[in-house]
């Protein structure tokens, strides 16, 4: 699984380079502007863009460029290229990188639904969610492909240590993470939901 990209062979994709990061800046942008149609913001209404925005409890998480979450999006792509590499061995990895495109960017369009939103409000500690930038969600993409391409050059044992040690760091930073993100969006707990709320 290791080195994916460094030795697909030329044309594999049925894509000339080019062709393929036309098709992926093409993605990121209908993603852009289907949540432009639903009503997001393009960046926060604060009205400043941050590279960086660590204030998890405020009205300007998943607003800037990057925040603690961000971690979860480069996760995301760790495990996008493992299941699409599994499930679609032949495949190029421009393919499976623009499917993985595709999947994130239905998640993003999905999480920032009324309900989705409504769902974090209620069922997690982000009281001060009110959904993200499309600035936010589009740089969350660019996360996520960042973390399918080191998914892809890495050795997978290097790439399961830094997954692991990205959700302890910042479970233990925020108490929250990609892991406990999932189990509270789905299946709600309150032992957690204190845990986290302890954390102020």
């Amino acid at each position: 699984m290791t080195g994916a990209a460094s030795i697909e062979p030329p044309g594999a994709s049925g894509l000339t380079p080019g062709a393929a990061l036309a098709a992926g800046i093409g993605i990121i942008a209908g993603i852009a502007l289907i949540l432009w149609g639903m009503g997001r913001t393009p960046i926060c209404t604060c009205g400043d863009i941050k590279l960086w925005h660590g204030v998890v409890q405020s009205a300007e998480n998943s607003q800037h460029i990057t925040d603690w979450y961000t971690p979860s999006h480069v996760i995301h792509g760790f495990i996008f290229y493992a299941v699409l590499w599994w499930l679609m061995p032949k495949a190029s990895f421009a393919t499976r990188l623009l499917l993985a495109l595709g999947i994130e960017g239905a998640w993003e369009i999905v999480e920032n639904t009324n309900a989705t939103i409504e769902r974090y409000r209620t069922s997690t500690i982000a009281l001060d969610y009110y959904g993200d930038s499309i600035l936010n969600s589009v740089m969350d993409v660019i996360a996520m492909a960042a973390g399918f391409w080191l998914a892809s050059v890495l050795p997978v044992g290097l790439t399961v240590a830094l997954a692991i040690g990205a959700e302890l760091f910042t479970g233990y930073m925020i108490r929250d993470n990609l892991t406990l993100n999932v189990i509270m969006l789905l299946y709600p707990l309150e032992s957690i939901k204190a845990w986290q709320s302890a954390g102020g």
